[in-house]
């Protein structure tokens, strides 16, 4: 029994004659997801925007406006309530009153009271509370590991490459933690530690995948000398494409599986993966390549001239 192969053997696809076309939209999604989250901002969970969280499930459908002037009511401020779609259950996120523990304790209290006398059949959670001190050090801590993270794997490639790829795979992490975010802005899911996780998870996917299409571009490079950089890069896109396929076909069926029948607790989580797996295979090809094509990479870049090129040289049917 022949192999099944995603992809025919000698596949030629010209893929950065699109390249304007796709920077055009990527760079419209940037601005896009920016605006979004200037506007909009982002739903914080109860990690980052400090606060007690109280899970609810109703015994029927109940109005969130009503619901929320009457928590609005106990006097701790004004309440988050958020509904998860297709069923009776809502979150309750109140600020955290001054008063420590006790204070808390208090407001946890009066908040099961309310919903025990005006929701009958109520099922009400546990509380989670963080104090507003922890949830800024968490958001810190959250967004420092982010740019760290990108800055390490820029300086990882550079010295590994050379610094035009450096900033090739710069430019693709940033459009794609970006578009991320604007995700998140638009759809305004909860945006916590869970999906922080998730963020770092796509850089070192989107990281792996760029790297495996880098190392195939150096190889031509150095085999190729007389070959133009656009079919090169073109070229070595084809030879790896099969592994991009594979790999990215198996997470993507893995991840939809969680977002449409997985627990709600981890929605956010692989919402965010499935979509970071998505547009990472798509910046690998579409952002990372034609950086180096702006950086006026050629084989003369990192070969000596006077050295004498490794394995039959291949010229493109452009320059036939």
């Amino acid at each position: 029994m022949r192999p099944l192969k995603l992809v025919p053997e000698n596949t030629n696809i010209d893929f950065l004659a699109a390249r304007k076309v796709a920077a055009a939209i990527s760079l419209l999604l940037i601005i896009g997801s920016i605006v979004l989250v200037g506007v909009r901002g982002l739903n914080f969970g109860i990690d980052f925007a400090g606060g007690q969280m109280v899970r609810v499930t109703f015994a029927q459908p109940v109005s969130l406006n009503e619901l929320r002037n009457k928590v609005d009511g106990l006097g701790y401020g004004d309440a988050t309530i958020q509904e998860f779609a297709g069923t009776n259950t809502v979150s309750i996120r109140q600020p955290v009153p001054e008063g420590g523990d006790a204070a808390a304790s208090k407001a946890g209290a009066a908040l099961r009271n309310l919903i025990d006398t005006n929701y009958p059949g109520a099922k009400v959670g546990s509380a989670e509370t963080v104090s507003g001190k922890v949830s800024n050090e968490l958001f810190q801590k959250g967004a420092l590991a982010l740019g760290l993270a990108m800055l390490a794997i820029s300086v990882y490639i550079w010295l590994r490459f050379e610094w035009q790829f450096g900033i090739g795979a710069l430019v693709s992490l940033a459009h794609d933690v970006i578009l991320t975010l604007g995700f998140f802005a638009l759809t305004q899911l909860e945006f916590n530690l869970n999906i922080i996780a998730a963020i770092l998870t796509i850089i070192g996917y989107s990281l792996n995948d760029t790297i495996v299409v880098y190392d195939r571009v150096r190889e031509n490079l150095r085999k190729y000398r007389k070959m133009d950089i656009v079919p090169l890069l073109n070229l070595s896109a084809n030879e790896t494409l099969s592994r991009t396929i594979v790999t990215s076909l198996t997470l993507v069926i893995a991840l939809a599986t969680l977002v449409l029948l997985g627990p709600e607790v981890i929605f956010g989580f692989s919402a965010a993966m499935l979509l970071g797996i998505v547009i990472g295979t798509y910046s690998s090809i579409y952002i990372a390549n034609p950086i180096l094509i702006w950086a006026k990479v050629g084989s003369h870049s990192f070969v000596p001239r006077d050295a004498a090129p490794s394995g039959a040289e291949r010229v493109s049917k452009e320059q036939r």
